[in-house]
């Protein structure tokens, strides 16, 4: 999980500074010296590392916090404060052309950074904001480049505009803004060709098109697994064509965020987006502030209540929850609610994001099973629909069938029906678990979202 090893050490700092009732200077450059160190092993950039230290060391060191009520709070929140500035303070979106004005963007990067899965889930993002994109295969020279784009484009039900392998990236480009002006398409979003480093050749062929075509934004898609190799690649390509923002792939994959900590710094460049999966869905908005949140264990439940309010069918969620206080919550709701949750990243992901929760993701790990998970979902689908509609059905001959179908034992199927019908009585006898839609009931998250056990 990203950040995870930075997140840990960096809550043991904290954790430090918290048991003192008041700090020395000595005690805060000590902290700070394991901070760094933190950073570092995190691949931030030792330039950036510097800078950030100093600037924590100069806030921290003041008369007001050395003689606050909470000294060591205060330097958390300068951490916090400090890390927000070096990402960027302020959320950046893609800059659209007014009214019905066509805004063209241009994907860059190398391959295997998922630049092409990127084109679909913006256009993807785009499309919820009203917006009708026009996806342009331009990479002529990666086998099955133009396939993907187009089955990811049917995915997101977005058009896409291709000429084959046998025309100039550029005049394929042209051809497409004037496809999009008689189509009706206010965005149109090129996938450029990658190469497995850069050469002389991919500038060329970009800066080409930048010349006979007027590109509004110029992405670069990176991965965030690279480490301080994603920001020597953005600071090249910012060099050669000009960028105006950057996509980091992959921050659901073992990073250690030395790139999302030092992207803005080296560059001047913001990051727009991070990929925080494999789905077309799984794209997020980068917000400074929520990102620093994350790294210092601190949560981000905006983001929760977003995908909450994104992935959750409300409908849905208001049958089940009318259901749960009657106490008739049945085996298809626990299918559906399992269904919503893997929408939403799964259990993990959603516990990552909670207060307090990041400092203990190796708990979480360890708490969370999703073999578990996965063999109380086999359960559930080897029962007949009206077994999951009548639980009362399920008598032993039943649920040897049942332990059969899942590849389980007997014992695991009793222990998982006993387990739920538990849940049932005390769904019934609290209804405040209930949370409406935006808030947080007891036991509920935000948006009423319920843990399927």
């Amino acid at each position: 999980m990203a950040f995870e090893s930075l997140t840990d050490k960096l809550q043991n700092v904290f954790k430090n500074l918290r048991s003192k009732g008041r700090l020395t200077e000595e005690d805060v450059k000590s902290a700070l010296k394991e901070v760094k160190m933190a950073l570092l092993e995190a691949d931030v950039n030792f330039k950036v590392v510097k800078r950030f230290v100093k600037a924590v060391e100069e806030r921290a060191i003041g008369a007001d916090v050395m003689n606050g009520l909470n000294p060591g709070q205060m330097v958390i929140k300068i951490v916090n404060e400090e890390m927000v500035t070096l990402m960027g303070s302020e959320t950046t979106e893609l800059q659209m052309q007014p009214g019905k004005a066509i805004t063209v963007i241009m994907m860059c990067g190398l391959q295997g950074a998922g630049k092409t899965t990127t084109t679909a889930k913006i256009a993807g993002k785009l499309k919820l904001k009203g917006k009708k994109s026009l996806l342009v295969a331009c990479d002529v020279y990666r086998p099955a480049a133009i396939k993907q784009l187009q089955v990811n484009g049917e995915k997101q039900e977005v058009d896409v505009f291709t000429m084959g392998d046998k025309h100039k990236p550029v005049d394929i480009a042209k051809a497409a803004i004037e496809h999009a002006e008689k189509n009706g398409h206010n965005v149109v979003i090129l996938d450029t060709a990658g190469r497995l480093q850069i050469d002389e050749a991919m500038m060329a062929e970009l800066q080409e098109i930048k010349e006979k075509v007027e590109v509004h934004q110029t992405l670069l898609v990176v991965d965030a697994m690279t480490g301080q190799d994603a920001v020597n690649i953005a600071k090249e390509f910012d060099e050669k064509i000009g960028l105006d923002g950057v996509v980091l792939t992959k921050m659901d994959g073992d990073t250690r965020g030395g790139a999302a900590l030092s992207v803005k710094a080296v560059t001047g460049k913001p990051i727009i987006y991070v990929g925080m999966g494999e789905k077309l869905s799984d794209l997020e908005q980068f917000y400074p502030d929520r990102m620093a949140g994350r790294i210092l264990g601190m949560g981000d439940v905006l983001s929760l209540i977003e995908k909450v309010q994104i992935d959750v069918d409300e409908d849905k969620e208001k049958q089940m929850a009318a259901k749960m206080k009657k106490g008739k919550f049945d085996f298809e709701d626990y299918l559906e609610s399992m269904n919503q949750m893997k929408k939403m990243g799964g259990l993990s992901s959603i516990l990552g994001m909670m207060p307090g929760m990041g400092a203990k993701m190796g708990d979480i790990e360890s708490m969370v099973d999703d073999k578990q998970l996965s063999r109380m979902e086999a359960v559930v689908l080897s029962m007949t629909p009206a077994e999951r509609q009548n639980p009362k059905l399920l008598n032993p001959s039943r649920k040897h069938r049942i332990a059969k179908g899942a590849g389980v034992d007997i014992s695991v199927v009793n222990r998982f029906i006993k387990q739920f019908e538990q849940s049932q009585k005390m769904m019934k006898q609290i209804p405040g678990m209930m949370g409406g839609k935006g808030k947080k009931g007891r036991g509920g998250f935000p948006g009423g979202f319920k843990l399927p056990f």
